[in-house]
């Protein structure tokens, strides 16, 4: 019988632990072609979710837990769930029942059908805000202009993955992760599903505006130096505009006794001359401060404790 890992990373979801379980064990009962084993990273959590995922572990062998030392971030302990699986397919999936089980099943029939990688993609974003839908939007029209990669659009850490796919993913050495584009990095045969993206049925998100700013960012410096490419391109051009704007100067300056413009031209050209400047400086900063962190050679989290009984 072949083995299903189900790797779901939490932070503070004490409340969608047990409702989560419960869909957990009705799934279990429908798929009896397969294994299924669930391991929880808990993210440094500070309300009950450490207690509930322990009693969770120590009544259910099929239950593994991974607890971290304190809070790392959702990519960091979606790798954590990788390392720690053993299934012959793994799934990652958020706590609040937004990837629905039913899409599983799907999955599996593309994985059967000899896919290595099935992406479960949302069919619409017509629960989002319109900010949302935008700033996705134009994520993956930017990233996969610049990127090396092409990131499936509307497509979250859901998807399946084969052992051979996961094996790759964790021997990546990086500590700065984005776990979207490492794992379209490896590649493999990829199939796709379509699903509608129901709503959260219990607590609030952990990712905000500037969390998702924050991961966009991650995502398209890990992927592409384009952005340090467009700044030597820009600043040839200003060059080259300056040049000859000089040169406009001098000509009418010694064949017609024009005088070159004034004190607010000027301002207007060290201002913005200035803003350009400390923009590129910015962008240079973001792959430097990148250069630095991962020079450290940090590991990506600590465990402070693993839970685990399956023997397999």
């Amino acid at each position: 019988m072949q083995k299903l890992s189900i790797i779901t990373p939490v932070f503070n979801e004490e409340k969608m632990l047990t409702i989560f379980f419960g869909h957990l064990l009705n799934f279990q009962q429908q798929i009896t072609n397969y294994q299924t084993e669930w391991i929880i990273v808990d993210d440094g959590s500070r309300d009950a979710t450490p207690e509930i995922i322990q009693k969770l572990a120590e009544e259910n062998d099929f239950v593994c837990s991974v607890i971290f030392s304190r809070n790392f971030g959702k990519e960091s302990a979606l790798f954590a769930g990788l390392e720690h699986s053993l299934g012959d397919i793994v799934i990652p999936m958020d706590i609040d029942l937004q990837d629905p089980f039913e899409v599983i099943f799907s999955m599996i029939e593309k994985y059967e059908q000899g896919a290595d990688v099935v992406l479960a993609k949302r069919s619409s974003r017509n629960n989002d805000s319109f900010f949302k839908r935008f700033s996705a939007e134009w994520f993956y029209r930017l990233n996969n202009k610049v990127s090396s990669i092409r990131l499936e659009e509307n497509v979250g850490d859901f998807r399946l993955m084969t052992r051979q796919v996961v094996d790759e993913i964790i021997k990546l050495e990086e500590n700065q992760l984005f776990m979207k584009g490492l794992m379209s990095w490896v590649g493999f045969k990829t199939a796709i599903v379509a699903y509608e993206r129901p709503n959260r049925t219990e607590g609030k998100t952990k990712f905000n505006y500037r969390k998702l700013w924050n991961l966009a960012v991650e995502g398209i410096t890990s992927f592409s130096t384009v952005p340090l490419k467009v700044w030597t391109y820009f600043g040839s051009f200003i060059a080259l505009i300056s040049f000859l704007y000089g040169i406009k100067i001098i000509i009418e300056k010694v064949f017609f006794g024009i005088n070159a413009s004034g004190y607010a031209s000027l301002m207007v050209a060290i201002l913005f001359f200035g803003g350009v400047q400390l923009i590129g400086i910015g962008v240079l900063g973001e792959y430097l401060g990148r250069t630095y962190l991962e020079s450290k050679r940090r590991p990506k989290y600590i465990v402070k404790k693993v839970l685990k009984k399956n023997d397999w």
